[in-house]
């Protein structure tokens, strides 16, 4: 569906459409393999005020049918799902990366310093070839150019050899010592006859899969998300009343409107796919959220690490808390409601926060 069809939601249709598409409402994920096939992937970033977003993503779709062991076992075991760059993604759509790696932010320039750095890779590829997986603490640094940044990658050699073979397809992530990435050869880690399509093929499919897990998007990424693939004329064209411009909408999701609606109460991650992009969820939801963990404490309105609430269809406050793993306790600060909530939301905020902590293995305290 492309081109000339043209649609028109109101604002809590739209909404339902993105909370369906994310996996969000009453419907769970029959499988950890069928969630990350359907989102296309799970942003990896280290903070754990509550828990690394990966597992509190993962949680959130699943519940305590979920474990974090489940994830390293699919990683490092049965492979059905790989680290790849800041993401875990589907195995068999690791050839989708590769095939657009020179969309990379990085690409050009990195490819210069391998070229002026080739017996510093010819050395990581012939430890790596004879010894087995590796982190990047256990390789030396031989360079003859070191990398140059105004941030945390300046001089970071052996880091950014790794990580870039990686998205180069020479290297792969084969798993983690602790949080250490080890680094093998990609023809150990990926299945042989992963066939990598060609970049207009493999753009094609990721704007589509994009589509379809979000529901409704922009044609074209905010400037923020610049790396991300434009899903253009996919899908129909929607209006939406109360925002500007025109979106994009995956036809199976349009057809999804048809059937009732069961939402849930759910906690999410400050990265979760449904409010990553804040423009969007202040637009079609009305919240507005900031990731207030750079921030001094005096000046944050909502805490550190507080998580977005989801409530049926709307997203309806933040939740400010932490987990004391020594004490085993989630220590709740604050609850902020974006309006003057109904008993019912109250009520299945606090079963949520329950079910949150007996996953963590912890007790909750508040105040």
């Amino acid at each position: 569906m492309t081109g000339s069809d043209r649609v028109e939601l109101d604002r809590q249709q739209a909404r339902r459409v993105a909370v369906r598409a994310q996996l969000l409402d009453a419907y769970r994920p029959e499988s950890l393999f069928a969630m990350v096939d359907h989102l296309t992937l799970l942003q990896i970033d280290p903070t754990t005020a509550i828990a690394p977003n990966v597992d509190l993503v993962s949680w959130s779709r699943l519940g305590d049918a979920y474990a974090p062991s489940d994830l390293r076992f699919a990683l490092e075991e049965e492979r059905f799902l790989v680290e790849h760059g800041s993401y875990v993604r589907p195995m068999d759509d690791v050839v989708l990366a590769l095939a657009t790696v020179r969309d990379w932010g990085r690409h050009d320039r990195a490819l210069r310093w391998i070229e002026a750095n080739n017996e510093f890779k010819k050395d990581v590829v012939a430890r790596i070839t004879a010894e087995g997986p590796l982190t990047a603490s256990e390789i030396p640094d031989t360079s003859a150019v070191p990398w140059e940044s105004t941030g945390w990658t300046n001089d970071k050699n052996v880091v950014l050899m790794l990580e870039f073979l990686m998205m180069l397809g020479e290297l792969a992530i084969a798993g983690r010592r602790g949080k250490l990435r080890l680094f093998d050869l990609a023809e150990r880690v990926y299945p042989p006859d992963l066939v990598v399509p060609s970049y207009d093929d493999a753009r094609a499919e990721l704007a589509s899969r994009r589509l379809a897990a979000l529901g409704i998007a922009r044609a074209k990424p905010a400037a923020q998300f610049s790396e991300l693939v434009e899903v253009g004329d996919l899908g129909a064209e929607a209006v939406v009343p109360g925002t500007t411009g025109t979106w994009r909408v995956d036809p199976d999701a349009l057809t999804a409107l048809e059937e009732p609606f069961e939402g849930r109460t759910s906690l999410l991650s400050p990265f979760d796919r449904l409010v990553y992009d804040r423009d969007r969820a202040l637009e079609l939801f009305d919240f507005e959220y900031v990731l207030e963990m750079y921030k001094p404490a005096a000046k944050r309105r909502w805490g550190y690490f507080a998580l977005p609430i989801l409530h049926g269809d709307r997203l309806v406050g933040k939740f400010d808390a932490k987990v004391d793993r020594k004490a085993h306790l989630l220590r709740v600060f604050a609850v902020h409601e974006d309006f003057p909530w109904e008993p019912a939301i109250g009520d299945a905020l606090d079963a949520e926060i329950e079910a949150l902590a007996a996953w963590l293995g912890v007790e909750v305290v508040r105040g």
